[in-house]
């Protein structure tokens, strides 16, 4: 299987390759004068399985995500397998008001448009944040939702130590945080939240004791850390005695990082590598660990088509 990636998905890809002894695909990319970007395959790819990497953190990583993904069909690759290890445009799922443009639908409209290869054709996504994306796409393509269990699971044991609780930054990942403290063999908490007003919220509650113990938060994702924080004051509040976040996807515009540090309420953060932004703030608070293992698994199991 050869692998291929967008330009801010290489380093993730060429590990990818590294830990499936596979050949990256030789690329040209320049930009014109204007902008445009100016896309090459270099290698014959005439019958090839190819696994492509691109998130869509942006626009722009998503219109390269695309025009590589045609690219490759054009160049008669027999299967394809496209990997979105962060779908950016989970927050806007579903309309709320009129008028509202649904991204999450009007980009997978987008992934429907590139051609099928005559083989296998697959997409992966990765803990979408809503699991109903995938539903979106008009594609002959299968769609997969894949977990970064094994990675919360490992990260979870390692930070909490022979006794923590898991806990969740608000009831509306209880259950999944449930579930995954059954398979830990640990104490589940959440706090509860009540709409002050408009889009404010405030806590009421702590659901499970948690004083005097380690905490770890799990969510999906960290964007700018506000609800994160909300949720550590509440558990601190309760007695907890040290506090770790984990999260598949640190989004981490600028200055979240540092609101998390200077919160002074975390011992540490890990989160995955499924934006790029992530590995290029990983520091002594800050630990990122690659997907490439995972991703790499995954796609071992994708050899026999």
């Amino acid at each position: 299987m050869w692998i291929a990636s967008t330009a801010r998905y290489a380093p993730l890809a060429t590990a990818i390759a590294q830990a499936m002894e596979s050949p990256c695909i030789g690329l040209e990319r320049y930009a014109f004068p204007d902008g445009e970007l100016y896309h090459r395959l270099t290698d014959n790819l005439t019958g090839a399985d190819v696994a492509l990497i691109g998130g869509t953190a942006t626009d722009a990583d998503t219109l390269e995500l695309f025009d590589l993904a045609c690219g490759l069909v054009h160049e008669q690759v027999r299967g394809l397998v496209v990997i979105i290890p962060y779908y950016g445009y989970s927050t806007m799922e579903r309309a709320v008001r009129r008028g509202e443009v649904v991204k999450a639908s009007t980009r997978a409209r987008l992934l429907s448009a590139i051609p099928p290869p005559r083989g296998r054709f697959e997409f992966v996504f990765l803990d979408l944040h809503s699991e109903g994306i995938p539903y979106y796409l008009a594609t002959a393509a299968s769609c997969t939702h894949l977990y970064a269990k094994p990675l919360v699971v490992e990260a979870a044991r390692r930070l909490g130590g022979a006794d923590f609780v898991l806990a969740a930054t608000d009831a509306g990942r209880a259950k999944w945080v449930e579930s995954l403290a059954n398979d830990l063999g640990v104490e589940s908490a959440f706090v509860y939240k009540r709409r002050s007003s408009g889009h404010d919220t405030a806590l009421t509650g702590v659901n499970a004791e948690v004083a005097g113990r380690r905490v770890v938060i799990y969510d999906d994702m960290i964007r700018t850390g506000g609800s994160l924080v909300q949720a550590a004051q509440a558990y601190r509040a309760r007695g907890a005695s040290q506090l770790y976040a984990v999260a598949t996807h640190l989004v981490l515009p600028p200055g979240a990082k540092t609101r998390l540090r200077e919160s002074g309420l975390f011992e540490r953060v890990v989160g995955t590598d499924s934006l790029p932004q992530a590995r290029e703030q990983a520091d002594d608070f800050l630990e990122v660990v690659s997907l490439a293992g995972l991703l790499a698994d995954y796609l071992r199991g994708r050899l026999l088509w």
